[in-house]
């Protein structure tokens, strides 16, 4: 098992820290054919103060007592213009369990491991309207899903077990499932969608971490057609993430990892991997109506430019409470329906030309965006 997957907090991490397992996927509506992008996600929050009820830091209650958020959460939803929606269902720390050696959490009824996924998420209007601590719209998803990882993405030094042992960053990244292959099947408000393996288009990765980055920079794709072909691409995936790393309490430059998977080859631009002399430069500017990654990087040998923007329409702002108790990002632009263009080059050394290597164009990527409040 991957257990730059598995469960992550103890010791100061589980007093003030964070743990989730993200998964997105699309589905096709059973009726219509309509293709539905869903996301789903296992979370935890400060387990060391847990209390016999879920202890959500957004209420009054709660703030006034002085007490940071401890629960474990169900989080699911779909994204879609006059359709997203995020819904929460908070849980008491005696009903959640994680192994240390992979993904294997248990919340409630609901499971994920490395190869299924089954849970279900429910919360009335009058619920929701009655406790905006929560930050849930109202609704209810349920899903039985198989998961076949076909491509992962490992930071590399930044997740090795010493970088964990001694705490070095704020916060963590790891993609077991940069490309994953899911089947079975969805209902959202009484809805069906099925989840097929070729369609899906899935990915599953974790955070984890004493506290949130800002800004926030995420964007996948793995529904990737060849510009030269014409063909989709079976075993071709963009992970992309980070912006403003922390290491040791230390605020560094901007930054980004960004991963590129295409039919057998590996490219990557990490800024920790200094030797590699990798450069990368982003700007992902918010208009009124969609919000962009342009994102550049380069090595020595590899280039890509990476286009692609999200109509804010179809996105949510996605809620998370900090460890500490408040909520900084309340702009955390988050969606499913990214789609635009990938271009990469090689050469065989410094002073060589540039060789394009393909363009790739892409839809129904998951992306997200977001800086703190000033």
């Amino acid at each position: 098992m991957d257990r730059r997957n598995a469960y992550m907090l103890r010791g100061r991490l589980a007093r003030r820290g964070y743990d989730w397992w993200w998964h997105s996927l699309v589905g096709v509506d059973a009726e219509t054919g309509e293709r539905q992008p869903f996301f789903i996600e296992y979370y935890v929050v400060n387990p060391a103060l847990a209390e016999a009820l879920p202890v959500p830091g957004q209420s009054p209650a709660n703030k006034a007592a002085g007490k940071r958020p401890s629960y474990a959460m169900l989080k699911a939803g779909r994204w879609g213009e006059g359709r997203a929606a995020q819904i929460h269902n908070l849980y008491p720390l005696s009903a959640f369990s994680a192994s240390r050696e992979g993904m294997d959490v248990r919340i409630g009824d609901s499971v994920a491991t490395e190869t299924r996924l089954s849970g279900r998420v429910a919360l009335s209007a009058a619920e929701a309207a009655a406790h905006p601590e929560y930050m849930s719209d109202a609704g209810e998803m349920s899903w039985e899903l198989e998961a076949e990882k076909q491509l992962a993405y490992s930071v590399g030094w930044g997740t090795s077990a010493l970088a964990r042992r001694i705490d070095a960053f704020q916060m963590y990244w790891h993609a077991a499932g940069m490309k994953t292959r899911y089947k079975g099947r969805i209902t959202f408000n009484g809805r069906e969608y099925r989840v097929d393996p070729e369609s899906s288009a899935g990915y599953q990765d974790k955070n984890w971490g004493r506290d949130y980055t800002s800004p926030w920079i995420w964007l996948n794709c793995n529904n990737l057609r060849s510009e030269k072909t014409g063909k989709l691409l079976e075993r071709t995936s963009l992970d992309l993430g980070g912006a403003q790393p922390v290491a040791f309490g230390v605020s560094l430059p901007r930054r980004l990892l960004v991963a590129f998977h295409h039919e057998g080859e590996f490219y990557e631009w990490n800024f920790s991997k200094f030797w590699k002399g990798s450069r990368q430069r982003f700007d992902c500017p918010v208009t009124a109506d969609k919000v962009e990654w342009n994102v550049d990087a380069e090595d020595p040998r590899t280039r890509i430019e990476i286009r692609f923007s999200c109509p804010r329409a179809t996105m949510l702002n996605v809620n998370y409470e900090n460890p500490d108790g408040e909520k900084r990002h309340n702009a955390l632009w988050n969606g499913g329906y990214a789609s635009g263009t990938i271009r990469l080059w090689r050469r065989g050394g410094r002073g060589a030309a540039w060789e394009e290597v393909d363009c790739f164009h892409g839809e129904l990527g998951g992306c997200e965006y977001g800086e703190y409040d000033r």
